[in-house]
Parts: C-alpha cells; sequence; structure tokens
C-alpha cells in the first residue's frame, strides 16, 4: 500500500498530461463487451486458483469471458499509471485496500455510479453500513466492499491469569499488565517501531484512534498534536521503550517474539489467527510447549478488539476494508455483473480462502439476512493444515471479530480526506515519528509536532 500511495500523486500528473483520465479514447471499450480484464491483489497461488475457480462458474453462467491477472500490491501505482496512459486500463480490481480506493478516485479512474449500482442492485441493508461509508465519498459510492480484517491485540491468557491482571481492553489495563509482565526473559508486549513499514503506523493509530486522537477534525486540520494524540504517543513510546524488546521492531520480529513465549503481549492483525493455531508450516509458534503441542500457543491467547484510551469516549476498532472497484474506462454491464457475482455466489468462496483475514462485509442477502456470517462462522482457516475457526476460537471471539467492522474507526476518510490518508502511507511520516520516539530522540509532544508538521507539509503539497 505505502508504494502505491506514495507514486499516485506522480502518476496522476503523468496521466493527466496523456490525457488519459477520461471517459473515452481508451482501448478498455473496444472490443468484445462480453470480455473483461480483472486484476487482483489476493495473488497467492492457491487464493489465485480460488478466484479463477469462481470466475469460470462466473463465465459457465454468464458468457462473460474473464482474464484475471494477479498484482503484487506495491507494484499497483506502476502498473495503473503504465496501463492508463496506454489505454490499457483494466476493468475491475479486486481487493483494493481503503487509501488506494481514496486515491483511485482522486486520480478520476474510478466509476462510482458503477459501484453504486452494485450496492444498490444487491441491497445496501445486506451491507454492514461502516464498510459502506468507509468506501464511499460524500454520496458517492466509490467501491463494492467486500472484506476485512482487523488489528487486534493479543495476550497470554495464562500470564495474565497468574498474575491476577485483568483484560487488556484499555490504556490503563494494558501497561499495567506490560510493567508487570515484563520480567526475566518475557517482555511486557512486542509493539512495531520500523518507520519505513505501515505496520507501525497501522499498529499506532490502532492505540490512537482508542484514546480519540484523530488525523484531522471536521475541517480538514490536521490534529496529530491534540492533547489526545500527545497521550497516544507517550503510550505508545511508553510501551515501545519500557516493555517492549530493544531496536527496531517490525511486522515479523514482534510476531516471532510473541511466538517464541519471549512477550506477554502484541499488537498485529488477524491474519495472526491461522499461524498461531500452527496451521502455517513457514510461521509456526516456537515456544517450549508449542515443540509438542502446535495448538497450545491458540488456547492460552486471549484477543482483544476494540481498545480505549482515557480520552476515548468509547472502545474504538482499527481495520482494514477492501474493496471491488470498477474503472473509468471499464466495459460497465459485465464488470458490474461480475463484481454483484463476486458478493453473491462467489462470495463464500472468496472470503472462505482466507477466512481469519477475510471477515464477510455482506452479512447476507434480503432473503437470509445471515446467510455469509454463518458461512464464516463455520469456515475453515489454515494454509498447510485446515481446520475450522470455530473449532480453534471460541464463540464469543468469532463474534467480536466478525462484528468488528461495525466499530471500526480509520484516520481521515469519513472526514473526506482520503488522498490525505493515501499520501500520508506513502510518506510514513507517523512511523518515522514513532521510530524517533522509540529510539529517544524525541519525547512523546516532540513525536506529536514532528507527525503533525509532517502530515500538514503532505496536504500542502495536495493543494
Amino acid at each position: 500500500m505505502s508504494r502505491f500511495t506514495r507514486a499516485l500523486s506522480t502518476a496522476s500528473a503523468l496521466l493527466l498530461a496523456a490525457g488519459v483520465l477520461t471517459s473515452c479514447g481508451n482501448d478498455s471499450t473496444a472490443g468484445d463487451d462480453r470480455s473483461i480484464t480483472v486484476w487482483s491483489l489476493e495473488n497467492v497461488s492457491g487464493r489465485l486458483e480460488t478466484t479463477r475457480a469462481i470466475f469460470q462458474r462466473f463465465t459457465a453462467e454468464t458468457g462473460i469471458q474473464v482474464k484475471l491477472v494477479g498484482v503484487d500490491e506495491p507494484q499497483l501505482s506502476q502498473l495503473v499509471m503504465s496501463a492508463a496512459a496506454a489505454g490499457k486500463l483494466p476493468d475491475v480490481i479486486g481487493a483494493v485496500p481503503l487509501a488506494a480506493i481514496q486515491q483511485l478516485s482522486s486520480n478520476g479512474l474510478l466509476n462510482p455510479d458503477a459501484a453504486g449500482q452494485v450496492v444498490d442492485e444487491l441491497g445496501p441493508k445486506t451491507f454492514d453500513q461502516r464498510a459502506l461509508d468507509l468506501t464511499r465519498d460524500g454520496d458517492r459510492q466509490l467501491a463494492v466492499p467486500s472484506d476485512s480484517w482487523t488489528q487486534l491485540l493479543y495476550y497470554r491468557k495464562d500470564l495474565f491469569a497468574a498474575a491476577g491482571l485483568a483484560e487488556p481492553t484499555t490504556y490503563a489495563a494494558i501497561e499495567k499488565a506490560a510493567q508487570t509482565l515484563n520480567k526475566g526473559d518475557t517482555e511486557g508486549i512486542s509493539v512495531a517501531t520500523d518507520p519505513a513499514d505501515p505496520f507501525t503506523q497501522q499498529s499506532f493509530e490502532y492505540f490512537a484512534l482508542a484514546n480519540n486522537c484523530q488525523l484531522v477534525d471536521g475541517g480538514g486540520k490536521i490534529t496529530l498534536d491534540s492533547p489526545a494524540c500527545q497521550e497516544a504517543f507517550r503510550f505508545y513510546g511508553d510501551l515501545a521503550t519500557k516493555y517492549s524488546a530493544a531496536g527496531t521492531q517490525t511486522v515479523d520480529s514482534t510476531r516471532a517474539s510473541y511466538f517464541a513465549g519471549k512477550s506477554a503481549m502484541v499488537v498485529w492483525s488477524s491474519f495472526l489467527l491461522d499461524e498461531l493455531a500452527g496451521l502455517r508450516e513457514d510461521a509456526l509458534p516456537s515456544c517450549e510447549p508449542c515443540a509438542k503441542d502446535k495448538g497450545w500457543l491458540a488456547r492460552n491467547t486471549g484477543v482483544v478488539t476494540a481498545v480505549q484510551g482515557p480520552d476515548g469516549a468509547e472502545p474504538a476498532q482499527f481495520g482494514e476494508v477492501t474493496g471491488w472497484t470498477v474503472t473509468k474506462t471499464a466495459k460497465a454491464d459485465a464488470s458490474k455483473q461480475l463484481v454483484q457475482y463476486m458478493l453473491d455466489q462467489g462470495y463464500e468462496d472468496w472470503f472462505g480462502m482466507a477466512a481469519e483475514g477475510k471477515f464477510p462485509v455482506r452479512h447476507g442477502t434480503a432473503a437470509d439476512p445471515d446467510k455469509f456470517d454463518q458461512a464464516w462462522d463455520k469456515a475453515d482457516i489454515g494454509v498447510d493444515t485446515r481446520k475450522p475457526l470455530a473449532a480453534i476460537y471460541p464463540a464469543p471471539v468469532i463474534d467480536e471479530l466478525r462484528d468488528g467492522v461495525g466499530k471500526m474507526q480509520r484516520w481521515g476518510i469519513t472526514e473526506g480526506q482520503g488522498a490525505l490518508v493515501g499520501a500520508t502511507l506513502g510518506e510514513l511520516p507517523v512511523p518515522k515519528a514513532i521510530s524517533a520516539l522509540a529510539s529517544g530522540q524525541v519525547d512523546a509532544d516532540e513525536a506529536a509536532k514532528q507527525a503533525t508538521d509532517d502530515v500538514a507539509a503532505i496536504q500542502d503539497s495536495l493543494g
């Protein structure tokens, strides 16, 4: 995502110069209107095979031919730029994250009317309202929301129970637990501090939203230096410097620490759920009890979805919603039929290929309102080994995971600052401020000011 958003502002200038950001003069609209090209960011071989099988069924039912192209997310920006300049944009792009949706829209590359028509046809009430809100710009439906993942706080239930600690759902409870359990060979918590990785921003935004720390106010003014944000930087900085391992912590090192039993808590996405259960051979838990029992760590791990800080009015949940986008130059009718199929007949197979990170945001149909939620509850997870989600995690955890999108918040998108969000994730000013804070170069207030100044400069550059 970061490379995509960093390059799009440059790409837009080149595309405008080439005169291709229009609804005509593009080869994508020429030729057979019963044949479309689809790019998918779900480009792992197994997921491409599943997607291809769904498309084959779609073709058999509709007669519309589909060319599937797997795309690496970091390469999407250059591919979009090149395709638009050559007049060969795909008709549909799938699994597009929120910031990329906003950037594609701000560069005039989407057909929001088509997305809105698909939602209307399927029934807006069958979708999670929050997912619709996050994929809109005002009253324009930029994309059809497909599925979501959430950022979570994982914690060692056995260690918490032995120490008599409360569930870590608030700043105070998290900090107390981190301090209490930070002893011997065990760190209190593992949090990301890598200045070059969006994962660091995702981890910080998870805690920032909990304290009602927002990127912008209703008027678009950057507010990362507000008292709520200063407290969020202090909290995160203390976790990183007092209770986490020394040195730069990454998406890989934080997972490895928790899996080795050397960390009492870790902030990670829901994609950890299958690995935590020992279902992926190249990312197995390595703690001492895990050698004899691959499922030991999952059974001894608690999962917190929403967290609340002292300035937060209620618990907040951070996560991602991905969607299906129809491009500006697409063969609209065929493209709409495909997207509608992917949210209906093909939906269970789509989210079932990675249920731990694909929570359905369409709950069901008008005739069967809970159809897809119930199917997700029964879905298998894992890579090398597959097991039902419900066989590993208790029902309350599954319910919280599925319902998390309804509480999901994101910086700037619903305030109409989607383009800024994309550009911010490209330049990564917040991870850079976090890194400086964690290494002792700045204190919390200075980190908040640094992030504010850098984001404001990005906002100014957008015009």
